[in-house]
């Protein structure tokens, strides 16, 4: 009986666990809208709703915690609960980056975008599927899902080189464009980060089946 409660509460944390990164995904994905449609009524929606994801942190925390001290978990065990606990807080600085990413289209005055947004969809598009492919690895133990999260972060951070010369290229070329290439080149870059947050989520599923942490941040 002490088994199958401990299961029981083990698996709600997890199906939180899960809601948590799909609202983090839906936040992405709504920050990058926001941005290529310039809908800043969007992007403060992003702002606001900001605050559920760190209640559903805390929650998940809490939830751990009560884990711990109630059934006293020992070995992997307590390395799954305490994998929740870093994934969640990995979840949550995605999300305010997220927030980041929409802040910027609150504060871009022009009326339209300098150029069509290409690469940096591209980039958002790699990093959500870092995401999901790093809950999926953390519930169902996929060690070599978590591993390859490392090559899919390789190819972000070689889109976001590229995107940087691409904005280089185009201030050079267009002065005019300096403020809002900056702007850019700062949602290239959250979407980066959020690559390495994702990458951690790997190395936590890799503690908790092997019990040692690779860097898959290299």
């Amino acid at each position: 009986m002490h088994r199958k409660t401990f299961d029981q509460e083990l698996n709600n944390l997890q199906q939180k666990l899960v809601h948590m990164g799909q609202f983090v995904e839906q936040a992405l994905e709504r920050a990058l809208e926001s941005l290529s449609n310039l809908n800043r009524e969007l992007a403060r929606k992003v702002v606001d709703d900001d605050i559920k994801v760190n209640e559903m942190e805390a929650e998940i925390e809490m939830l751990a915690l009560q884990l711990i001290a109630t059934q006293q978990p020992v070995a992997k065990d307590l390395r799954k609960i305490i994998a929740a606990i870093k994934i969640a807080s990995s979840l949550e600085r995605m999300a305010d980056l997220s927030v980041d990413i929409a802040k910027v289209t609150i504060r871009i005055q022009e009326d339209q975008l300098m150029k069509p947004l290409i690469d940096i969809p591209k980039m958002a598009e790699m990093v959500k599927e870092m995401l999901a492919n790093g809950i999926e690895s953390y519930i169902h133990e996929k060690v070599e899902l978590a591993f390859g999260l490392a090559e899919i972060d390789d190819r972000v951070d070689k889109l976001y080189s590229q995107v940087l010369r691409d904005l280089l290229e185009i201030m050079t070329e267009r002065p005019e464009t300096l403020s809002q290439a900056m702007l850019l080149s700062f949602v290239a870059r959250y979407i980066e980060r959020i690559g390495d947050h994702a990458t951690n989520i790997g190395e936590s599923v890799i503690y908790l089946v092997k019990g040692k942490k690779p860097d898959l941040n290299l």
